[in-house]
């Protein structure tokens, strides 16, 4: 973390040492957002854009490493055709538009979810999206398209499945490690925070997996409304939690106190 990064965060009373290193978001409310100012469905999630770049921005002023958007899952293709056509719309035409300040800003764009799915022009200038931020080092922010947990696991069990029948792996010796570098995630470290907006409280099929121990935030807050304001807060949230991963308080403190061999 820079000088800057760091003053930053001590700016905006955030604890440097106690931010997630990476967060996920449902971003939930882009239609009733739009119904709610008179405005078709659509409209919503282009003002839904709006709201990933100043997230974005803001993620990688405060030096978050990893933020994952839900963007489309694998039941929103059971949506009406002309929603599903808009949205692949909206996000070709955002992608290219927002390539140059991912650069700018030194963020690289990544994917998780089944691209075999999304139509031509859309899987088309993501790749190339991909290809343009792959030498980026700062925020990784990790687009969940065509993506549920559900899906992913299954991939990942029938990948180990099908290893197993090969030889190339004995049954007795998966473990968490085994399943968890065979899902579409394993670059990445599992998410610290998940924050949904929306005012629904339930994880869609989101990740599963990974949020296992991970903090949750759920905000009544509309998507397109998400301010970096109430994302800042929710990081001192998260800065104020203590993550005990099934041990108890006085056993996280001793690993706190234990000194540490580095070599």
């Amino acid at each position: 973390m820079t000088d800057s990064t760091r003053q930053y965060c001590i700016d905006h009373d955030i604890d440097p040492a106690r931010l997630p290193r990476h967060v996920a978001i449902i971003m939930d409310g882009n239609g009733r957002w739009a119904l709610s100012h008179d405005m078709p469905r659509h409209r919503g999630h282009v003002e839904g854009v709006n709201t990933v770049r100043r997230i974005t921005e803001e993620s990688s002023r405060l030096g978050i490493e990893y933020l994952t958007l839900y963007t489309f899952s694998t039941e929103n293709w059971n949506r009406p055709v002309e929603e599903v056509d808009a949205l692949m719309e909206l996000i070709s035409i955002a992608i290219e538009r927002e390539t140059p300040d991912l650069i700018k800003n030194n963020v690289r764009l990544t994917m998780i979810g089944d691209i075999d799915r999304l139509p031509a022009e859309p899987r088309r200038r993501l790749e190339g999206c991909f290809a343009a931020t792959a030498h980026c080092d700062g925020l990784t922010l990790c687009l969940a398209l065509s993506y549920s947990a559900r899906w992913e696991i299954t991939r990942a069990a029938r990948r180990i499945a099908e290893m197993a029948a090969k030889g190339e792996i004995d049954p007795a010796s998966i473990t968490d490690a085994t399943v968890a570098d065979n899902l579409t995630t394993a670059a990445m470290p599992d998410p610290d925070l998940l924050i949904r907006t929306g005012g629904d409280c339930r994880v869609s099929n989101y990740l599963l997996w990974q949020i296992a121990y991970s903090e949750l935030s759920f905000t009544d807050t509309f998507w397109p409304d998400y301010s970096p304001d109430e994302y800042r807060g929710a990081l001192r949230r998260f800065g104020g939690s203590e993550r005990r991963y099934g041990m108890t308080s006085q056993q996280i403190q001793q690993l706190d106190n234990t000194p540490h061999d580095d070599r």
